[in-house]
C-alpha cells in the first residue's frame, strides 16, 4: 500500500493553477519514440513516468507508438482490442498495407504527433514531406553530435559556435544520423529540448533555437513516503551492509556504523558522466581522511554496465563465506539457547563453562579460518573482458585505491545494472539508492540527469554539475542548493583540476557531518520532490502541444504566450535554519524531536536541542515565493569560467576547497583541450 506524504512535506503555496482550459475534443495525441515499452536509456523513464499525467489530460485520445519487441510486450504491454472503430480500421490497414494510412476516421481529428530523438524523427520528416495535417513536435534529449564530441575529449562548450558540424559528423561516421536529427528539428512545428544547457547546444549544432524547454519529471508518488522514507533508508542500508560484510571478509577492519556509501550510476561514458573526476576526488578524499585521522570510511560504488563474462569468483566466495559465518553463528546460538532453556527449566543458573563444548569451538575456529585472506578485496565484482584497457580499472591502478586496510576510501566497480535476483547484490536500483548516503554525478555532458533527480525524490543528497540540465534547474529554483543536499559542482567556469578540488571539498565536508545533520539534510532533500513532479513539469509539455496546434491549425487554435513577470519567481529560499555544516555552531541547526516517531540514523546530540521536521518545513514554506512559469501559454480554441566549458550565463556561487594539502601523487594529469 503506497504511503502518502504529509502536507508540510509536499505542498507548495502560491503555485498557481492554469485557469485556461484547452478544448481537446476531436484532438488526438500520438507520442512516438524508440523507447516506448523498450528500456534503453532515460527516454524510457520520461515516457513511463509522464504517461499518467498525459493520460489524465487526453484520456482515450492518447497513444504511444514504439517498436515491437517480444520482451517488452511480455513484461510491459497489456494487449487490448482497439477502443474505437477508427483505430481498429487503421491498425488493420497498417497490418495489410504497412504504415500508409492514418486517415480512417469519419470526422477528421486534429492530430498532434510528438517525436522523441532522431530514431523517431524520420516519421516527422515524412509527415511534413507528404503535407499531412498533423501538428508535429520534436524533442531532442541530447544531440547526437554533442555526445560524440564530448566523448572525444574536446573543449565542447567553449567552441560550440566554432564547430564545422558537417565535418565533425562526417569524421565520426554519423553524418546520416546527424542529418536526420537536424531535419527533424527544422521540420517540426515546435522544437523542444530538456534543459537550457541543451537548448544552447542545439541552437549551435542543429541550427535551430528551441521554442520551449520541457524539463524531465518523475512520478513522485512512486517514491513518496511520509517520515517512512527514513525507515526505508535504514532498511536498504542494512542490505548494502550485508554485501559489504561479505565483500570485505578478512579485511573488515573498519566500523560499519561509521561507513558512508557513495555511488555513481548510468551509461558507461567515462568522461561524459564524470567518472574520471569522481575517481580523482576519491583519491584526494582518501588522503585527507588518512592524514586527519578520520574514523569515517567511505565505500564508493560504480554502477556502470560494461563487457563481462561472469561474476568474479573471489567476490562470490566472499558472499558464501559471509553466509557460512551466519549459519555457524545461528547453529551455535540455537545450541546455546537450548542449554540455557533447559537450565532455567530446572530452576538453576547455567554454568557458562558448559554452555559451549569442544565441537562448538571447533566449528567457530573453522569459520574464522575460512575468513583468512591473503589478497585485498577485489575492486571489480565481475571478470572484465578488457581488464587491461578499462578506463575505470586503469585509473584505479594509477591512483592506488586497492581496498587496502590503510585506505579510508574503498572502491567497488559493479559493471552491470542492479537486480533483485542477482546472487551477488540482490537489490534493485531504487532500493540501492535509498540505502546510500550520497549520489555523485559530476557529469561534463548531461542534458538532464535522471540519476540525481531520483536521488532527490528519495531523499538522498547528490552531487550534480552546472553543465547538467538537472543542476542548472536546481540552481534556478533553489536559493542555497547545498543546504537542501544538492551540491552543484562548477564544471563550467573552472578547470578540470579545480573542479576536482571542489568535489573533494564537497565529499570531505559531507564526511564531517554528524548523523543528526545527515537526517536533517535528507528531510530537506526529500522536500524538493515537488519541483520534479510531472504534476507541475507536465505543463511545459502542455504548452508545447498547444503551440504546435496553433501553428498547424491557425484557423482553429490560437496561442497567446504570457510575458514572464520579473517580480515573481518559483525559488526555494534558504532554509529557516542554518544549513547543516560542521563548520557552523551545533546550535545553529535543529535537532530531531525526542518525542517524534520518525526513526533516527543515530542517537540525539547531548545538548538536548529539539528538532521538529514539520515545524521546519512550515517555516520554509512560508518563505517560498510565488512561482514563475516563463514559458506558460494561454491557448484558446474556436472549437474549445572553465577552459573546458563556459557558456553565456551567470556563474554559480563558488565553494571553498579544503585547506589541507592534497596528495601530490593524485594529480589528475593534463587538462583536456
Amino acid at each position: 500500500m503506497p504511503l502518502n506524504r504529509t502536507l508540510s512535506m509536499s505542498s507548495l503555496p502560491g503555485l498557481e493553477d492554469w485557469d485556461d482550459e484547452f478544448d481537446l475534443e476531436n484532438t488526438v495525441l500520438f507520442e512516438v519514440a524508440w523507447e516506448v515499452a523498450n528500456k534503453v536509456g532515460g527516454i524510457y523513464t520520461v515516457l513511463q513516468t509522464k504517461a499518467k499525467v498525459t493520460g489524465d489530460e487526453w484520456g482515450d485520445n492518447y497513444y504511444l507508438v514504439g517498436p515491437y519487441t517480444e520482451q517488452g510486450v511480455r513484461t510491459q504491454v497489456e494487449l487490448l482490442e482497439p477502443p474505437t472503430p477508427a483505430l481498429k480500421r487503421t491498425l488493420d490497414s497498417m497490418n495489410s498495407k504497412g504504415c500508409k494510412f492514418l486517415a480512417q476516421s469519419e470526422e477528421k481529428p486534429h492530430v498532434v504527433a510528438h517525436f522523441h530523438e532522431w530514431l523517431a524523427g524520420i516519421g516527422l520528416c515524412l509527415c511534413r514531406a507528404r503535407r499531412l495535417p498533423v501538428a508535429t513536435i520534436f524533442t531532442t534529449h541530447a544531440t547526437l553530435l554533442g555526445r560524440y564530441l564530448c566523448a572525444g575529449a574536446v573543449d565542447f562548450y567553449n567552441n560550440l559556435e566554432n564547430f564545422n558540424v558537417d565535418k565533425e559528423a562526417g569524421e565520426r561516421q554519423i553524418y546520416h544520423r546527424y542529418c536526420m536529427e537536424r531535419a527533424a528539428a527544422h521540420c517540426a512545428h515546435v522544437f523542444t529540448t530538456v534543459s537550457q544547457i541543451t537548448a544552447i547546444e542545439a541552437q549551435h549544432l542543429l541550427k535551430r533555437k528551441p521554442d520551449i524547454v520541457t524539463p524531465n519529471g518523475l512520478n513522485v508518488k512512486k517514491f513518496s513516503a511520509m517520515h517512512e522514507f527514513q525507515n526505508l533508508h535504514a532498511q536498504s542500508k542494512a542490505r548494502i551492509q550485508e554485501f559489504v560484510r561479505g565483500h570485505f571478509y578478512g579485511h573488515l577492519d573498519f566500523n560499519l556504523d561509521k561507513t558512508l556509501y557513495f555511488f555513481i550510476a548510468g551509461r558507461y561514458e567515462f568522461s561524459n558522466k564524470g567518472a574520471d573526476v569522481f575517481l580523482e576526488a576519491l583519491a584526494r578524499l582518501n588522503y585527507l581522511l588518512r592524514v586527519n585521522g578520520s574514523e569515517q570510511t567511505v565505500v564508493a560504488f560504480f554502477i556502470m554496465p560494461a563487457r563481462t563474462n561472469n561474476f568474479n569468483v573471489e567476490t562470490l566466495k566472499g558472499q558464501a563465506v559471509r553466509k557460512q559465518l551466519w549459519d555457524t553463528a545461528n547453529t551455535v546460538k540455537e545450541k546455546f539457547g537450548r542449554k540455557l532453556y533447559e537450565s532455567l527449566l530446572v530452576g538453576s543458573l547455567p554454568d557458562m563453562n558448559k554452555m559451549l563444548d569442544k565441537e562448538d569451538f571447533t566449528m567457530m575456529k573453522r569459520a574464522i579460518f575460512a575468513t583468512q585472506r591473503q589478497s585485498f578485496p577485489p575492486v571489480c565484482t565481475h571478470n572484465m573482458l578488457d581488464d587491461s584497457s578499462d578506463p575505470i580499472l586503469t585509473t584505479i591502478r594509477r591512483i592506488g585505491l586497492f581496498n587496502s586496510s590503510a585506505d579510508r576510501v574503498k572502491v567497488i566497480f559493479h559493471p552491470e545494472f542492479l537486480s533483485s535476483t542477482s546472487p551477488l547484490l540482490p537489490v534493485d536500483y531504487e532500493e540501492f539508492v535509498r540505502g546510500c548516503h550520497l549520489g555523485v554525478f559530476p557529469s561534463y555532458y548531461e542534458p538532464w540527469g535522471y540519476t540525481p533527480a531520483e536521488c532527490t525524490v528519495m531523499g538522498i543528497p547528490s552531487v550534480s554539475t552546472n553543465l547538467s540540465g538537472f543542476g542548472c534547474f536546481m540552481e534556478e529554483h533553489i536559493a542555497d542548493p547545498s543546504a537542501y543536499g544538492i551540491y552543484i559542482l562548477d564544471r563550467r567556469f573552472r578547470g578540470l583540476d579545480d573542479s576536482c578540488s571542489q568535489l573533494t571539498s564537497f565529499l570531505y565536508s559531507f564526511c564531517q557531518q554528524s548523523r543528526r545533520q545527515r537526517i536533517i539534510q535528507r528531510n530537506r532533500t526529500e522536500r524538493l520532490s515537488d519541483l520534479l513532479d510531472w504534476k507541475y513539469l507536465g505543463r511545459y509539455y502542455m504548452s508545447a502541444r498547444h503551440m504546435a496546434l496553433a501553428k498547424a491549425f491557425p484557423e482553429q487554435f490560437t496561442y497567446e504566450p504570457h510575458e514572464a513577470d520579473a517580480t515573481q519567481g518559483y525559488r526555494y529560499p534558504r532554509p529557516a535554519s542554518v544549513p547543516p555544516s560542521p563548520s557552523l555552531s551545533r546550535h545553529s541547526s535543529p535537532h530531531q524531536s525526542e518525542d517524534e516517531e520518525e526513526p533516527r540514523d543515530g542517537p540525539p546530540d547531548e545538548d538536548g536541542e529539539r528538532y521538529d521536521e514539520d515545524e521546519e518545513a512550515a517555516k520554509d514554506r512560508r518563505n517560498i515565493r510565488a512561482p514563475e512559469w516563463p514559458r506558460r501559454a494561454s491557448c484558446t480554441s474556436s472549437t474549445g569560467g572553465s577552459k573546458r566549458g563556459s557558456v553565456d550565463t551567470a556563474p554559480s556561487s563558488s565553494v571553498s576547497t579544503p585547506s589541507e594539502p592534497l596528495s601530490p601523487s593524485s594529480s589528475l594529469g593534463e587538462e583536456r583541450n
